[in-house]
C-alpha cells in the first residue's frame, strides 16, 4: 500500500517562510552581507572611498578656505562640510554601478538567477550594502570635520534628520547607478559613465560655493540641481538657519529618484540575467 505524497503548495511554503516579502527581505540581507564581506576582502575599495573625501575636506578647508572667507557669519568649514558630505555619498553610490558591472561580467549574476531567491533581492542587497558603507564613511568624515574645526550649530534632532537625508540621497543615487552597472560593458565603463553624471551635479551646485557667486549662465542649473537642494537643506539644519523650501525639495527629489529608478533597475536586471 502506498501513501500519496502531500500536496505542498507554493502558498503554503510562503506562509511557512513568512510570505514572499519576508523571503525577499532575507534574500536581500544575505546579498548585502555578501557584498560587505567583499569590501572587507578587498580593502582598497574601502580605502579609496574614505581617502577621497578626506582629501576634499583638507583641500577645500586649507587651500580655498582662506580665499572664500566666512559665510553669513559662519566659518567656511561649517559651510563646506554639508557639501562634502553630500558629495561623498553621491561618489560612494558609484560603487553600486562598479559592483554590479563586475558581478555581471564575472557571471555571478547568472549564478544568482539559478538560486531560489527573489530577483529584486540582488539589487536591494547591493544598494543596502552601499548604504551601510556610506554610514561608515560619514562617521569617519564627521571625525575629520571636527578635527579641522567643523561644528554643528543645531540640536541633536536636526542633526539626525540631516544625516538621514544625506544617506537616503546617496541611496537614491545608488539606484541610478545600478542601471549604469547593468548596461555597461565593464566596471571601468560603468565608472566612466557615473563620472559624467557626478562631476557636473556636485561641482555645479551649492556644495562648495554659494550659488549666487556663480556666473548667471550656471546659476539656473545649480538652482534646479538636486544636489543643491540636499546641500541647502543639510546646511540649514546644521547651521540652525532658515531652510526655506529646501528640505521639501530635497525630500521630493530623493523620493522621486527612488520611485523612478528602482523599478527601472529591477526591470533592467531581469532583462540582463535572461538575455
Amino acid at each position: 500500500m502506498t501513501t500519496a505524497a502531500p500536496d505542498v503548495r507554493v502558498a503554503d511554503v510562503d506562509r511557512a517562510n513568512g510570505g514572499p516579502f519576508a523571503r525577499g527581505a532575507r534574500d536581500a540581507f544575505a546579498i548585502a552581507q555578501r557584498n560587505l564581506i567583499a569590501y572587507r576582502r578587498v580593502p582598497q575599495l574601502l580605502v579609496f572611498s574614505t581617502i577621497q573625501p578626506v582629501v576634499f575636506v583638507l583641500m577645500f578647508r586649507y587651500v580655498f578656505g582662506g580665499a572664500v572667507g566666512d559665510f553669513k557669519g559662519f566659518p567656511y568649514v561649517d559651510f563646506l562640510m554639508p557639501g562634502v558630505f553630500v558629495q561623498t555619498v553621491v561618489f560612494g553610490s558609484l560603487a553600486t554601478a562598479i559592483g554590479l558591472a563586475t558581478d555581471l561580467k564575472s557571471g555571478l549574476l547568472e549564478r544568482f538567477r539559478s538560486l531560489p531567491m527573489a530577483r529584486s533581492a540582488v539589487l536591494f542587497g547591493r544598494t543596502l550594502a552601499d548604504l551601510l558603507r556610506n554610514v561608515f564613511v560619514l562617521v569617519l568624515m564627521l571625525l575629520v570635520g571636527f578635527l579641522v574645526g567643523f561644528r554643528v550649530h543645531a540640536d541633536v534632532v536636526a542633526f539626525i534628520v540631516s544625516m538621514l537625508l544625506v544617506l537616503l540621497f546617496g541611496y537614491a543615487f545608488s539606484w541610478i547607478f545600478a542601471i549604469f552597472g547593468l548596461v555597461a560593458s565593464s566596471p571601468e565603463s560603468a565608472q566612466a559613465m557615473g563620472f559624467i553624471i557626478i562631476f557636473p551635479l556636485t561641482f555645479l551646485s551649492s556644495a562648495f560655493v554659494p550659488v549666487e557667486s556663480m556666473p548667471a549662465a550656471l546659476q539656473w542649473f545649480a538652482e534646479v540641481n538636486p544636489v543643491t537642494a540636499v546641500v541647502d537643506a543639510t546646511r540649514a539644519l546644521w547651521l540652525d538657519a532658515p531652510a526655506g523650501d529646501s528640505i521639501w525639495r530635497a525630500v521630493a527629489w530623493l523620493l522621486a529618484l527612488i520611485a523612478v529608478f528602482a523599478p527601472l533597475s529591477v526591470a533592467r536586471y531581469r532583462r540582463a540575467v535572461t538575455a
